[in-house]
């Protein structure tokens, strides 16, 4: 291929998964100059970190045309619900990503739900709510545990699971009278509590065609045993616990083609990469929720085991469509374990200096979250700091491999769970 044929690509995000994509990219052969914004110290050693604000596309806009950008990226769930997806395509700027009113599916649980229930996709049992007095009047209604989500973007922690009517009044005040999330909780759903197997199902889709499912599982709670608040995720690995042939047809046949058929049917075709949040119960896979982007963490237990090109997937999605594209998988099992600053989620300390990421081992990948650069120390920036991941032949295998070579980086308040990967 010549360098004229190459392509200069704008990652969007600057988060773990936004890492492991950039590494993935960087495998291509059909990639150019790769630009990250913002990025983190982690993008910063595989192409460019450009400090344009995800939350103004038309300055992100702007820098890809003057790049010659022939692919955006998006990360994060921000920036779709922004528009930047409407914003680079009236450009005529190639984006993978959904349109605004298509990421509606992660933006909106209530719409999502509306969606699900349109297309006869098997979903929990739900009310939604404007208002502190009448979700309070409904509790009599609901049995315990049962589930509060609001309605809009929340980093992951929009979801609380209430064991009493005392905890769920609780929660409805904090959401609807001290604001807590501010508008995100202006709606409120709440749901039948379903028990089961969790998993994460993506797929990538065109706006009409949908790949083969790929799955991963995620440990969402702050602590060991699944104990404390709920995060953005602590850990994951895949394959899941409970996936076979069978499991991914009916995901594509009960979730994957009722969704994407009706998002099209109603002049909203969605694009990009689709992730659905599943519970695998007594009766059967119902749907927790959509995500309109790749996950986190479980992007970085995912990308190390894809062996198709994923610039070249991206285009296609993007672009001329998948029908026909094989992608293809490795086998074996993968696990991650997210290294978080203490006092994740709730508040943190940031600019702690990080040792030991020299001393980790090649049969390892070291996926930066909340790191920054000061000249040539690397810092925390976050919660979620690092995800250490290993591919092996067997679950216990990678499971070591993460937790021999985590006992070589350090920082001041450093925490990770003991148990990710345990049991598999």
């Amino acid at each position: 291929m010549t360098n004229s044929e190459k392509t200069n690509v704008l990652l969007l995000g600057n988060g773990g998964r936004e890492h492991a994509i950039a590494w993935k990219l960087g495998q291509s052969p059909n990639l150019d100059k790769l630009f990250i914004a913002p990025g983190n110290a982690g993008t910063a050693a595989l192409g460019t970190n450009v400090q344009i604000s995800l939350e103004d596309p038309i300055k992100l806009l702007e820098y890809a045309q003057n790049q010659a950008i022939g692919l955006t990226v998006v990360g994060p769930e921000a920036p779709l619900a922004l528009g930047v997806v409407n914003i680079f395509r009236d450009a005529g700027l190639a984006i993978f990503g959904p349109t605004k009113e298509a990421a509606m599916l992660e933006t909106s649980k209530a719409y999502a739900k509306e969606v699900m229930v349109a297309s006869g996709v098997p979903t929990a049992k739900y009310q939604v709510f404007t208002e502190y007095e009448t979700a309070g009047d409904a509790i009599s209604e609901w049995d315990f545990p049962l589930v509060i989500k609001v309605d809009g973007l929340a980093a992951g922690k929009g979801v609380i699971i209430c064991e009493s009517k005392e905890e769920t009044l609780a929660t409805l005040k904090e959401i609807f009278i001290d604001q807590k999330f501010g508008g995100a909780g202006q709606k409120v759903l709440i749901e039948e509590f379903l028990t089961g197997q969790e998993i994460s199902a993506f797929s990538f889709v065109d706006g009409e065609n949908i790949s083969p499912v790929i799955g991963a599982t995620d440990y969402k709670r702050a602590y060991d045993g699944d104990k404390g608040p709920n995060t953005g995720g602590m850990g994951s690995y895949s394959p899941p616990k409970v996936w076979n042939n069978d499991i991914e047809n009916t995901i594509i046949e009960n979730v994957f083609e009722p969704v994407i058929g009706y998002m099209r049917s109603i002049g909203n075709p969605y694009t990009g990469v689709l992730y659905a949040g599943l519970i695998v119960t007594s009766d059967g896979i119902k749907v927790l929720e959509f995500n309109c982007r790749f996950g986190d963490p479980e992007t970085q237990v995912l990308l190390p085991r894809m062996e198709t090109d994923l610039l070249s997937v991206m285009q296609h999605t993007a672009m001329s469509g998948i029908s026909g594209i094989d992608i293809k998988w490795d086998p074996r099992p993968c696990v991650g374990l997210v290294v978080a600053s203490n006092g994740y989620p709730a508040s943190y300390s940031v600019g702690k200096k990080i040792n030991g990421l020299g001393r980790t081992d090649t049969l390892v990948n070291v996926f930066h979250a909340g790191t920054s650069l000061s000249g040539d120390e690397i810092l925390t920036s976050g919660g979620r700091v690092l995800a250490v991941t290993a591919m092996s032949d067997s679950f216990e295998n990678a499971r070591e491999l993460i937790y021999k070579n985590v006992e070589q980086i350090e920082f001041e308040g450093m925490v990770y769970r003991k148990d990710i990967g345990t049991g598999l």
